[in-house]
């Protein structure tokens, strides 16, 4: 058995795992988060993750043979490979590891296509991966909320009941949400206590689980093929009422892992052990979208794309303004916080 490293870089910070390469599903030897810093490029935190753990391997007098870590763009990576240095490391786009991962714990179904809903810190990333060749059959982003936005609005939730608590402490209690039904939290100043439940949390996140829906559906019927199973990662997807809504609403078998957060993270360990001096690995290859299943339109017709664009608005103003009320003070009027959405300018 051989020490490696495996790192995962995100709009929120890196994760590290330090593990023997065959024990990827196991409790690791150690591990840690680096937030990002405010103003601070993402690569801080990847470095000062490996050095953290380097420092966790020399007391057990223990050499890291292999390091991995995974970007979800381009510039994130060329930004690793650019601080990197003498740092000998293997360079993975996110999708490679979690593929990578899932098929190490046999949930990866052989045959069909996969849909990564990978929903975190920042917003929500869709792939729809073949599982027989890894290419690509269709992959889109939205920022309309993620777990920042679900911060905001928890935040919110608790001013409205005469409670104002930190960011720091809002995220604790928004994590707490994933396993206890029922959370107490108390103003550190004024001493009044509000109680939020699971349902709770439900009901502030319903838009943005609907908007999501709409989101898988569309890309379904973009690339026309049905998946075969949905896989869900990132934080947000440890709290069961997220969970369940989408298995509600969704005709689709669901694949979880206990720790969604890590799977980028154990997928890098996997690869760090079989490419110890890689510089870069882009194993999953994009391929055009086939061709829709006939009778299907080749382009959305104007009433969903006017819905889809409405969606959007409504959801984006509700969390644009629940994050400026995040960094900007308490909001106490009752009212969600809201911005005014300007459109482009009329031609006459």
């Amino acid at each position: 058995m051989v020490l490696v490293l495996g790192v995962s870089a995100g709009a929120a910070g890196a994760r590290a795992m330090l593990t023997h390469s065959d024990q990827p599903h196991l409790p690791p030897i150690d591990r840690c988060k680096v937030p990002r810093r405010s103003g601070g490029g993402m690569e801080e935190g990847v470095f000062e993750a490996i050095r953290l753990m380097r420092k966790s391997a020399g007391r057990r007098d223990e050499f890291i043979t292999g390091i991995a870590v995974t970007c979800r763009c381009s510039a994130h990576a060329e930004a690793v490979r650019t601080t990197a240095g003498r740092n000998r490391l293997t360079v993975i786009d996110e999708q490679v590891a979690q593929l990578r991962y899932l098929r190490f714990t046999g949930r990866l179904p052989a045959e069909g296509s996969v849909l990564l809903y990978d929903l975190g810190a920042s917003g929500l990333t869709l792939t729809q991966i073949d599982c027989r060749t890894d290419a690509i059959l269709a992959s889109k982003r939205s920022t309309v909320l993620g777990g920042d936005g679900h911060d905001a609005l928890l935040r919110w939730l608790l001013v409205r009941g005469g409670v104002t608590v930190d960011l720091a402490t809002s995220r604790r209690h928004k994590e707490a949400l994933a396993t206890d039904r029922v959370i107490a939290v108390c103003d550190p100043i004024s001493g009044h206590r509000a109680v939020i439940t699971r349902s709770d949390f439900a009901d502030l996140v319903a838009a943005g689980i609907h908007h999501s829906v709409s989101f898988v559906r569309q890309m379904i019927e973009e690339t026309g093929v049905h998946p075969t199973a949905m896989a869900l990662l990132g934080g947000c997807t440890r709290n069961k009422s997220i969970r369940d809504e989408l298995e509600q609403q969704l005709d689709l078998p669901l694949i979880y892992d206990p720790e969604p957060e890590f799977v980028s993270t154990r997928g890098a360990v996997l690869l760090a052990a079989e490419r110890p001096s890689a510089r870069r690995v882009r194993g999953v290859r994009f391929n055009p979208v086939p061709a829709l299943r006939a009778g299907a339109s080749d382009t959305p017709s104007r009433r969903k794309l006017v819905a889809a664009i409405a969606v959007t608005v409504t959801l984006g103003g509700t969390i644009a303004g629940a994050l400026a009320f995040n960094h900007d003070g308490d909001h106490t009027d009752g009212k969600p916080p809201t911005v005014e959405v300007v459109g482009p300018p009329k031609h006459s």
